[in-house]
């Protein structure tokens, strides 16, 4: 009779088993999924970055540093893909919340009633942010935004001033690429091997490698910034250095195992 019963509960355990097991396979295989739609966002991310961003604001800097000097009564006219260089009063200023944080905005006029405005905020210098109701500065005007403000002999760009910074968009693009990459390797993994995926657990191995990627990423975009060199530099020396880093992090994670 104990014989009968422990034979009984050992079978009944069975479906038990085989139930979980399929309940997990499935978690796996859903977070696969998960991951390869992540894939897919990222490398939609990317396709907008290389064939739109970067692009566009090339494009708009080129032209901004190939645009010759006009006069006023062009800029008044309307907005002209020319420089235009207007003496202009300082009418107002204004401290204003932008969210996480607080930016200046100042409206600029001159006798003719042409009016403009330029806003600073932490990334921008002390001029635009120390202007006062009254000051006298000469602004720069490009297709209709001011540029350039300069006063007492000081000049400062201003936040619609094209930047000289597409490595930084390119640092951008190749991380969204990195992250694709490394959702769908992790994604297709969950769904061909469900059951063994353990060396390419997402924590701690994924998040580690994602952090990694960033701090590439960012630190070659800036350093490329400051260099001045090419845009095509920054996947040429990040994407090498993540390679090696996905190397190193797939062979920690197999000896771990």
């Amino acid at each position: 009779m104990t014989t009968t019963r422990a034979r009984a509960h050992s079978t009944n355990g069975q479906p038990h088993q085989k139930d979980a097991d399929r309940r997990s396979t499935g978690r796996t295989r859903l977070a696969g999924v998960l991951m390869i739609l992540l894939s897919l966002m990222s490398a939609a991310g990317c396709y907008v970055v290389f064939s739109w961003w970067l692009p566009s604001d090339g494009e708009r800097l080129q032209d901004y540093r190939a645009a010759e000097s006009c006069s006023s009564r062009t800029v008044r006219q309307g907005p002209a893909d020319c420089l235009s260089a207007l003496r202009l009063t300082v009418e107002k200023t204004e401290r204003k919340n932008g969210g996480k944080s607080w930016y200046y905005e100042a409206t600029l006029t001159d006798e003719d009633g042409w009016r403009g405005r330029v806003q600073a905020g932490g990334k921008e210098g002390p001029l635009l942010r120390e202007l006062a109701p009254g000051d006298q500065v000469t602004a720069t005007v490009w297709r209709g935004d001011i540029v350039v403000v300069s006063k007492d002999g000081e000049r400062q760009n201003t936040p619609d001033a094209p930047r000289d910074e597409l490595q930084m968009n390119t640092a951008v693009g190749v991380f969204a690429a990195l992250l694709a990459a490394q959702a769908f390797v992790f994604g297709a993994v969950r769904l061909a091997r469900p059951r063994a995926y353990r060396s390419y657990l997402w924590y701690p191995d994924g998040n580690t490698l994602l952090t990694i990627n960033f701090g590439i990423c960012f630190a070659v975009g800036l350093l490329a910034v400051w260099i001045g060199t090419p845009t095509w530099t920054v996947p040429a020396v990040a994407v090498p250095l993540a390679a090696t880093a996905a190397g190193v992090t797939r062979y920690r994670a197999r000896q771990r195992r």
